[in-house]
């Protein structure tokens, strides 16, 4: 089986990046570590939100798409994404922030934890998850050029919610050769069962939750849908090894892919979710000073040559620190 360490990233879909830019910032306090393109569409921004350094196991990103319509919410999606904050005082830090800003959440107890929904401007599905009964794979370093407290800040990715229409097909992807194993089942407040699943050391920053929705209409992504989740690799061999056991398990992949902040490789598991496997390292600081992450538009090597053609093609974002 492959050696997973938990959730890498999510990366999802904003059809504005300054507004985007604006919320993550600033009502969710979270750092702008990169400031970049979508390497396989150069016209749109890729924006990466994280933790003080950029840690693998923190990462929210965007991919900004102009005509994004909106999404139809349904099957053979990431309906969920949930960010890590250390305690239970957090979550009600963070309930009340976010209600003075107009935005609806609802506090309860999931698999004993203390969780909090909520949705962005574009109704990006959202929740927090309290740390405070953690023991498994360690979060980020809080952000703290922000207005929000060190000690409720958000410091990482937590479950990841799949909506599919077939519990075994993905459950023998994440078992038989990711490497997953059953948690535990828990039931949301409308009657939902969710099958959990942990890789790794486990704890908030390496589950996967399944819910199982067979008449559900497959999900429509636009605007605030998730395009994918990649999961933690230590590194290049690793990611060999894992494309061997993929192409053993006759599931079609897009071979290593050299993302230059890490190297990666692209999957749909059977019930269509795209999945990817990312590696820990180089990271973000490999062309940033790291005090400056996300200030200016950053470039792997190649792409540089085509630097004022790729600007021209996009709308101008001041992410400078003032």
């Amino acid at each position: 089986m492959m050696e997973l360490h938990g959730i890498h990233h999510v990366s999802a879909i904003t059809a504005n990046a300054a507004n985007n830019y604006a919320f993550y910032t600033k009502v969710l306090g979270m750092r702008l570590v990169k400031k970049t393109v979508n390497q396989d569409d150069t016209s749109m921004y890729h924006l990466f939100y994280a933790d003080k350094l950029g840690s693998p196991g923190t990462d929210l990103t965007f991919f900004e798409i102009h005509r994004a319509g909106r999404t139809y919410t349904g099957n053979n999606s990431i309906s969920l994404t949930s960010l890590r904050v250390s305690s239970d005082k957090a979550i009600a830090y963070w309930k009340e922030r976010l209600e003075s800003f107009d935005i609806a959440a609802q506090q309860v107890e999931l698999q004993g934890r203390q969780v909090l929904f909520f949705e962005d401007p574009e109704k990006q599905r959202l929740m927090l998850v309290s740390d405070q009964e953690n023991k498994g794979v360690h979060a980020g370093i809080p952000w703290e050029e922000t207005d929000v407290p060190a000690p409720f800040a958000i410091i990482g990715l937590g479950p990841v919610k799949l909506t599919v229409p077939e519990l075994e097909p993905t459950e023998r992807v994440l078992m038989d050769l990711m490497g997953f194993r059953k948690k535990a089942n828990a039931q949301l407040a409308d009657g939902t069962d969710l099958y959990i699943y942990e890789v790794g050391e486990g704890g908030t920053g390496a589950e996967v939750m399944l819910e199982v929705m067979p008449a559900l209409q497959k999900e429509r992504p636009g605007r605030g849908s998730v395009h994918h989740v990649a999961f933690r690799v230590k590194d290049k061999e690793e990611l060999e090894r894992a494309k061997k056991i993929l192409y053993a398990a006759h599931l079609p992949n897009s071979g290593l892919v050299d993302r230059y902040y890490f190297q990666s490789l692209y999957f749909r598991e059977p019930n269509g979710i795209l999945f990817e496997l990312a590696t820990d390292g180089p990271g973000f600081a490999t062309d940033e000073d790291p005090d400056r992450l996300g200030e200016t538009l950053a470039l792997p090597p190649f792409l540089e040559d085509e630097r004022e053609k790729i600007e021209a093609k996009l709308t101008p974002l001041d992410t400078k620190k003032k």
